[in-house]
């Protein structure tokens, strides 16, 4: 029985052995999670796929793989939070490459201007993350996609996204503006300089997209954040209660 026959008959999908092991090694941040850190984020992506609705666009035919792979790296920056983290939300919509979302601005004038935003993904605050599979296949070297858009999803729980996601016990708001608008200026600053940065410069377009691109770098890249920005790789640490780059040196 496959995953979607578990999926259609309404009951919690169990992802076989050989499906997750796969999955897990072509991923290498996955890879270094301890034997008990995998057992968990299996559990925690059998949950997200019995809860969440994919589907997918420009003719991509769903798999199995595609669903196990997008939940697993999902899963990971929850691994300490839950499923409760990504309520509000059921859809993941799939698209084969980059894809295109009509857009209006007005300016200044009042003139609304119409054009077309070209992404790789995308999180509606409420409503469904979508990915581009091609995108998504890339993961491993520093580039994540769905992390990245997950982020953003954790960044909405508590409003709209402004790169202070919601905090938990222990890590007080006034830390977080002090460490992380520290950090996000002085990229900026680096970025408008013209410095070709080891980080995605995609990161000094807004405090919420720096959020997203520093999550990826956390768990794909820790030892890249931390000689970077020592401080944010730790308020990053106590935020996911994880510490990739512990997970390296072991």
């Amino acid at each position: 029985m496959g995953l979607f026959d578990w999926l259609r008959g309404r009951r919690r999908p169990e992802i076989a052995a050989d499906l997750w092991a796969q999955t897990v090694a072509g991923l290498p941040f996955l890879a270094v999670l301890t034997v008990d850190e995998q057992k968990r984020l299996k559990l925690l992506a059998e949950e997200f796929l019995a809860e969440k609705e994919f589907s997918t666009g420009g003719g991509l035919e769903l798999s199995d793989a595609m669903c196990v792979a997008i939940a697993a790296q999902g899963c990971l920056p929850i691994l300490e939070f839950g499923l409760s983290a990504y309520r509000g939300w059921v859809g993941i919509v799939i698209y084969p490459d980059e894809f295109v979302v009509p857009r209006q601005m007005a300016d200044e004038d009042g003139v609304v201007h119409e054009y077309d935003d070209v992404l790789s993904g995308e999180a509606w605050e409420g409503g469904p993350l979508i990915i581009s599979w091609r995108d998504a296949q890339m993961a491993g070297d520093g580039y994540n996609v769905v992390i990245h858009e997950f982020a953003h999803k954790l960044d909405m729980l508590n409003g709209e996204a402004d790169g202070i996601p919601a905090l938990h016990a222990g890590l007080p708001v006034d830390r977080w503006e002090k460490v992380f608008f520290a950090a996000w200026e002085d990229f900026c600053l680096r970025v408008d300089s013209g410095e070709e940065t080891r980080i995605d410069p995609y990161a000094s377009e807004h405090p919420a997209e720096f959020f997203a691109v520093l999550s990826e770098n956390f768990f794909e890249q820790p030892a890249l954040l931390t000689a970077e920005y020592p401080e944010l790789y730790a308020l990053l640490r106590d935020y996911y209660r994880q510490d990739p780059l512990a997970r390296l040196g072991a």
